[in-house]
């Protein structure tokens, strides 16, 4: 497949102008296709002679191409790609007949048949390049257009698209023509949909999932909906510009790869977001901001969206951005920004670090084509693009920022612009230089590094020095913690300063030295930070009794990023866990802390003969935890202990007698995904067999327990049970991308690393042609979760280089071997010092 480069891009942009396609789709043809017919009224500028240019799609077979009446060679289609020649200026029409093929990958139109109940149910994912499996199309996102859809379903199906659809009769659904949008957000979701509808400002809204899933969309409908309404209310207040669109429905799909997909008027989400089995008050955080995220969309990159992939951060650091925040303002979710530090900008300080590095607005000529512009779609366009839009808010006033953000939608609504577009909207309404603050934070690469010095001064007082490691200027806050004098255990805060970076004068009085000095408290600004001797102390003793759980997840990681880079040792870090976490309350910061402590720490960065003691550490933490929500005050704390005392149980005894009570003594009883996760750990220390597995998937045939079920047959500690995952993996291409994912993660197990060592040398080998074949989102998955990331070695190290030099990886796998190759030297390094 030809992939479309930004000249070739900008070549088509002059040379047309895209009014309108008129697309039917049949969906009753069967379970492998469909068919696709394509009207497209273009017109050629006037002040150019005859041109050539083309039209893109992927079809199973082309039946039929016309332009202006007249019939095509079908044969000259190259790939994806046919000729149009010798385009007269004027208006044109392009009629083409298609059948095109479902997806089981998540990519262009997927097809889901729910195991629960049998029913079918499709949705398109259309984007960078996507569209193509399902219409022809001039693919680039600024040829915007009207789309007007006719879609042919099943008579019991109900269909989705970006504007209001009016069933027909016999199964024929028609949609509102949308307003100008890009090829890559036009949305299509048919099946026999179970829906919440209601209105909002005189709009319909809908919430739409699986019917299997109706009881659990049900049960949160009322949280979703107020969420929704919650924020739209809240986003018109800061805009002037009203939502574009004609109605706002929510569709949680199944097999989703992303979070979800910000399609004007039809968003799509992962069906994970449809609790069926109980979830901490973090993880509906979590949903909420999604929703918050994607709402944000509707302005941010739907109304005005890129003109080339380039500038993906003005999609998604500005939804980022503007969902954290709005969801504060918005709902009962007032501590969104701890969840943030913790979890998100982690993944972009790793990014950041990383070979392949790159500024949140990269140069134009950094995205050449769509296949690189895909890679771009990591922790730094998101978490760092995210966290360097807040530290603009701090510098530049929130009254600005949103004049500025006001500004640019006014003058680019329905249509496209850039970096500098956007940055003379801000400029426009502000005495601050903010071209000079882009350069520095928007065109440049790496993480700063932030670290104090106390000094004394002559009248018994001391000063703070900042050592700044970096180019970018930052404004932050620097908290002064003291003991509390009527309890030793607690801090207090003394005082807030607010403090500019490279620092105005040589030092800064602070008083008298504090217990803590914490650069970056409230979390304001995107740097490592380290702490003087004293504060560092004062850390190890009273992390926990920071008052603030923002403060504490800066604490947290601080202590992070000093492991990384091999300042601070792994068990240090398990320590401070060990130490403080029976003490926090914060879920998120508990969820975060024991996620490093034990996919990092336990199974990367410590020696194999150290696993097992770290392992005994965090099980004793996660007793600690559980003994202490006995008395049910803290439900979603009991359940991240649990599930976390699951994952790192080294002996099955304790977790084989809750799986046969069906339930943890004082609660939680299991459901599927506890039930699941046992049989998971189960499966690892070789405690159950495939009958086992098999009668569970039999009491849970749902999606949710074919996926459980892959992961714990490929996670036996059985040869065949390993040859078997493997062969489902690389050589058979029947496994759905969801369930490839689960035999990748049940298939890599530090415990069994002497039984897959063989196969470390077949994933170099393999892992290229399964991308090759699959495409974009499967080699996603092949980079990430079926490499051999416990395989820590030198040597693997050197299979994986040599694998990169080779050149037969795709890019997407290709970007994922180096990270994680980057990631595997890092671990190599931390074990090192």
């Amino acid at each position: 497949m030809s992939v479309l480069t930004r000249a070739e891009a900008q070549t088509r942009a002059r040379l047309l102008d895209v009014q309108r396609y008129q697309i039917e789709l049949d969906l009753t043809r069967g379970d492998e296709l469909f068919d696709s017919r394509t009207v497209i009224h273009f017109t050629v500028r006037s002040d150019l002679e005859a041109v050539d240019t083309f039209v893109e799609l992927k079809p199973a077979e082309l039946r039929k191409a016309a332009l202006d009446g007249h019939l095509l060679d079908l044969d000259t289609l190259d790939e994806n790609r046919l000729p149009l020649k010798d385009l007269t200026p004027g208006e044109h029409e392009l009629h083409i007949d298609a059948v095109m093929r479902y997806s089981r990958t998540g990519e262009g139109m997927h097809r889901f048949t729910d195991p629960t109940d049998g029913e079918t149910y499709l949705y398109t994912q259309l984007f960078m390049d996507d569209v193509q499996r399902v219409f022809a199309a001039f693919d680039q996102p600024d040829l915007k257009a009207v789309f007007e859809l006719s879609i042919k379903a099943p008579e019991d199906w109900t269909v989705l698209a970006n504007g209001i659809t009016e069933h027909q009769g016999d199964g024929l659904w028609k949609a509102a023509p949308t307003p100008l949008i890009s090829t890559y957000l036009v949305a299509v979701a048919a099946g026999p949909w179970h829906s919440v509808r209601t209105e909002h400002r005189g709009l319909p809204f809908g919430i739409h999932c699986r019917r299997s899933l109706a009881p659990y969309l049900d049960a949160d409908a009322d949280e979703l909906l107020a969420i929704t309404r919650g924020c739209f209310d809240r986003y018109h207040e800061k805009f002037e510009e009203p939502y574009p669109f004609d109605s706002y429905d929510q569709a949680f799909v199944p097999e989703f790869n992303a979070g979800a997909m910000e399609n004007p008027g039809l968003v799509t989400f992962r069906d994970e977001y449809v609790f069926r089995s109980a979830v901490t008050d973090t993880e509906r955080q979590t949903r909420a901001v999604t929703i918050a995220h994607e709402m944000a969309h509707m302005w941010f990159g739907d109304l005005v969206t890129l003109r080339w992939w380039d500038d993906i951060w003005l999609n998604e650091s500005f939804a980022e951005y503007m969902g954290v925040q709005t969801l504060i303002e918005a709902t009962r979710f007032t501590r969104t920004w701890t969840d943030f530090g913790v979890t998100r900008k982690p993944w972009g300080y790793e990014a950041d670090q990383r070979p392949s590095t790159h500024p949140v607005a990269p140069d134009p000529e950094a995205v050449p084509d769509t296949a690189s512009a895909l890679l771009n779609f990591d922790g730094i366009s998101y978490a760092k693009g995210a966290s360097a839009l807040r530290q603009l808010v701090a510098w530049l006033g929130e009254k600005d920022f949103l004049a500025g953000i006001n500004t640019h939608f006014a003058r680019h609504k329905f249509a496209n612009a850039t970096l500098a577009d956007f940055i003379e909207s801000l400029a426009d309404g502000t005495e601050r230089d903010v071209h000079a603050w882009a350069d520095s934070w928007l065109r440049t690469t790496g993480v700063d590094t932030l670290t104090p010095k106390i000094g004394p001064t002559d009248n018994g007082t001391c000063t703070l020095t900042i050592t700044h490691r970096g180019s970018r200027p930052h404004r932050i806050a620097v908290g002064l913690y003291d003991r509390d004098l009527g309890d030793e255990g607690r801090l207090s805060l003394r005082e807030r300063l607010e403090v500019d970076v490279p620092q105005t004068e040589p030092a800064h009085p602070i008083g008298k030295r504090p217990a803590l000095l914490l650069l970056n408290d409230a979390d304001l600004s995107y740097a490592k930070i380290r702490f003087d001797p004293d504060s560092f102390a004062t850390v190890r003793s009273h992390l926990s009794a920071l008052p603030d759980p923002l403060t504490r997840a800066v604490v947290w990681n601080a202590l992070r990023d000093c492991v990384r880079d091999g300042e601070l040792a792994p068990t240090a870090y398990l320590e401070a866990a060990r130490t403080h976490l029976p003490h926090e309350k914060d879920l998120a910061l508990v969820q975060g802390v024991l996620a490093f402590a034990t996919t990092q720490v336990a199974d990367r960065y410590l020696p194999a003969p150290d696993r097992p003691a770290a392992v005994t550490t965090l099980t004793s933490l996660c007793r600690d935890l559980i003994r202490r929500t006995e008395d049910g005050s803290h439900p979603g704390l009991r359940l991240t202990a649990v599930r976390h005392f699951i994952d790192a149980a080294a002996q099955p005894d304790t977790i084989t007698a809750w799986l046969s009570e069906g339930t943890v003594p004082g609660g939680p009883e299991l459901d599927p995904e506890l039930r699941w996760r046992i049989l998971g750990r189960l499966s690892v220390l070789g405690a159950i067999d495939d009958a086992v597995i098999e009668a569970e998937l039999v009491q849970d045939p749902s999606a949710t327990g074919q996926e459980g079920a892959a992961r714990c047959h490929a996670a036996l500690p059985d040869p065949e049970a390993k040859r078997q995952a493997w062969e489902a993996m690389f050589t058979t291409d029947n496994l759905s991308n969801y369930l490839f994912t689960a035999t990748a993660k049940g298939f890599w197990q530090p415990e069994q690393a002497d039984l897959v060592r063989d196969y470390v040398p077949r994933y170099f080998k393999q892992a290229p042609a399964v991308a090759a074949r699959r495409g974009p989102a499967i080699a996603e998955a092949a980079g990430r979760w079926a490499f051999p990331i416990h395989a820590i070695s030198t040597e693997t190290l050197r299979l994986g280089k040599k694998c990169l030099t080779k050149g037969n990886a795709t890019p997407a796998l290709h970007r994922k071997l180096v990270d994680q190759l980057d990631d595997m030297e890092r671990a190599l390094r931390v074990r090192e010092a």
